[in-house]
């Protein structure tokens, strides 16, 4: 269960198992309601292990289906009750799992189009130099979005053509961008994938790529709040800094 402010929610996990063609569904749903919940729809964040992307994401269009017919009432337990009860028709409908090599873990898929990729970094010894090769990726492939550092927390945040991201990605685990221990150029080894996704309509398109610092995680989360993020900060951020 995660709470913040009254000014931006409220946000919690839910994990439910699900019986589903003789074997148990694990759903991880995340829902973030806002201060005007329930007479405003909550945003919902759905993964499991044993679904697809694609069958994630229709499990998660299916439960906005069924919120708008409960705006201005609590909703989220009558959500959770039925997703119980007709999921098996949910992944019914979806694309078959035998279109997919296997689910995708954090949101990855291999789809072109408008997407988003949030990166997480462990450190930066040679700071300037390395904002300054990100800054000219981002610009070289046309991708917008922010380089992000609150204490030693250090996020990149990139949207743009699918293409442009595959190549970012590709330049930036082969390219000598930093330096190790000793001070001797090197590859960067220490880079996690959060999400990788399709931008949604929710999402807010950044105009350009900037470095930001902030001060505080609240500054942080106003960041990702602006954009349309909000679900993708309180899924993927407070777990780092644990």
């Amino acid at each position: 269960f995660l709470c913040f402010p009254e000014t931006h929610g409220i946000t919690f996990r839910i994990q439910i198992n699900v019986r589903e063609l003789d074997a148990d569904v694990l759903l991880k749903l995340l829902f973030h309601l806002p201060v005007n919940y329930p007479s405003a729809l909550p945003e919902i964040s759905v993964n499991s292990d044993q679904l697809t992307k694609a069958q994630c994401m229709d499990v998660r269009d299916k439960l906005l289906e069924q919120a708008k017919k409960h705006l201005s009432e609590p909703m989220v337990h009558e959500l959770i009750l039925w997703i119980q009860e007709h999921l098996k028709g949910v992944i019914k409908q979806s694309a078959p799992a035998g279109n997919e090599k296997a689910p995708l873990s954090k949101g990855m898929s291999t789809e072109d189009g408008i997407w988003m990729l949030l990166l997480h970094l462990d450190h930066m010894r040679a700071k300037k130099k390395y904002v300054r090769t990100v800054e000219k990726w981002a610009t070289d492939l046309r991708l917008t979005g922010r380089l992000m550092f609150m204490g030693k927390i250090i996020l990149i945040l990139l949207q743009g053509d699918r293409n442009n991201i595959k190549e970012y990605m590709i330049l930036q685990k082969t390219s000598k961008v930093d330096v190790d221990s000793s001070g001797k150029k090197c590859k960067e080894k220490m880079i996690s994938v959060l999400c990788e996704t399709r931008i949604q309509a929710q999402h807010q398109r950044f105009q350009m790529f900037e470095v930001k610092v902030y001060s505080t995680l609240d500054e942080l989360q106003k960041e990702f709040e602006t954009a349309g993020l909000i679900t993708l900060f309180s899924e993927f951020v407070p777990p780092l800094l644990k």
